[in-house]
């Protein structure tokens, strides 16, 4: 007989689970055991538009360590299907107040064709682009796109979020592929990469900030650091 019960309280457990829709589900088996189910959030897969190719000169020799080569096809992660594109048409902050080349407008403008007209040029050295993106945010993914009409690799890619705009405290560091620390902002373990049209995206992994933070050091053609877009994806935090 005591079989035959335990049998019955199985079938009623999964009869539970399997009525109730609510995604955080506790059901007391015995006395002082909780045993917690979890429906996680939908996920889709993050996409975007991605700009024609345009290869423009002559490429220099990547010498570069560790070097990622350039993808064949767009990359891609998993993102809650709430995410949307946050940085379009924000205020952009730069380390260089007098770009070389463009305007600073043009990271956020939604434009990522390569070519003259489509691009910012900072001045050389260790530089850094700041996207404001007015509120707190929960950020999943962020998309960049430095120069793609030649196959190049830049120094000290570093990607950092904060909710304080000077970055002196609360900083997270979301890339760093500054393998010798040579941009005093620690020493990095990801992999330097060959820029094309299919941009760099970052996991960003629910991270909440307000300021996105890029910084380069130059490149393998030349000493000028360069941007013609940023996504940012995440949501808004109430």
């Amino acid at each position: 007989m005591r079989a035959i019960a335990n049998i019955i309280s199985i079938i009623c457990v999964f009869a539970f689970f399997g009525c109730n829709d609510s995604k955080n589900q506790n059901l007391s088996l015995d006395e002082g055991t909780t045993s917690s189910v979890t429906i996680s959030e939908e996920s889709v897969s993050l996409t975007t538009q991605i700009p024609p190719e345009l290869i423009e000169g002559t490429p220099q020799p990547i010498k570069v360590p560790n070097l990622e080569l350039a993808p064949q096809k767009a990359p891609t992660i998993l993102v809650p299907n709430n995410t949307d594109l946050l940085s379009i048409g924000m205020p952009i902050a730069a380390s260089d107040d007098f770009p070389i080349i463009g305007e600073l407008e043009y990271i956020t403008d939604g434009d990522k064709d390569a070519g003259e007209g489509y691009f910012v040029e900072l001045m050389d050295g260790l530089q850094w682009i700041q996207i404001d993106l007015q509120a707190p945010s929960v950020i999943n993914a962020i998309w960049i796109w430095h120069y793609h009409s030649q196959k190049r690799a830049y120094h000290d890619v570093v990607v950092q979020v904060s909710n304080d705009a000077n970055f002196a405290s609360n900083v997270t560091t979301l890339f760093n592929n500054d393998y010798d620390n040579s941009s005093e902002l620690g020493k990095g373990s990801d992999f330097p990469y060959v820029e094309s049209r299919f941009g760099k995206l970052i996991n960003a992994e629910g991270t909440e900030a307000r300021y996105v933070r890029l910084y380069s050091n130059g490149n393998t053609s030349n000493d000028m650091n360069h941007y013609i877009e940023v996504e940012v994806y995440g949501k808004s935090s109430p």
